[in-house]
């Protein structure tokens, strides 16, 4: 009886630790423009970094248009399914989020509640490379479908 209490206790431990390990996106990401595929104009940088927190995942992304025109984007969220508010982003205004698994997630893109968008995310396997696919409508209704590759900083 001791034994199988043992090791209960110790899967619990193993699963209840792995449970609150560190989102694998956490961190600072740069864009890697020459990888990237862009249905529109490439900007000229982008800096993305994700702060996981007690209420959830922050985003803050820095961009410069190919114009030298910068864009500031902030949206803090956990993946409960729920909308969360997005400042910054003139395509959307709201966002929800899954995670498939430790280095996958999914989201939806809102905007004044109709779906706009989707963002496929995913962090490789060693943890240098987040792939980002958007797929959507911007604002003045031009269809979009964009890869964005990032390298860990």
């Amino acid at each position: 009886m001791l034994r199988i209490v043992t090791i209960a206790l110790l899967g619990t431990l193993f699963f209840g630790t792995t449970a609150f390990a560190a989102d694998a996106v956490d961190g600072t990401w740069k864009l890697n423009v020459a990888k990237s595929k862009f249905s529109g104009t490439a900007p000229k940088s982008a800096t993305r970094v994700y702060a996981e927190g007690a209420d959830g995942m922050t985003l803050d992304q820095k961009l410069v248009g190919a114009d030298g025109k910068e864009m500031s984007m902030h949206v803090s969220l956990k993946y409960d399914g729920k909308d969360h508010p997005i400042t910054g982003n003139p395509d959307a205004d709201s966002v929800s989020g899954k995670a498939i698994d430790a280095h996958t997630s999914d989201f939806t893109l809102k905007m004044g509640g109709k779906v706009v968008g989707s963002v496929h995310r995913a962090v490789s396997a060693d943890g240098k490379t987040l792939t980002v696919n958007n797929k959507g409508t911007h604002a003045d209704g031009k269809t979009y479908d964009d890869t964005l590759v990032f390298d860990k900083q």
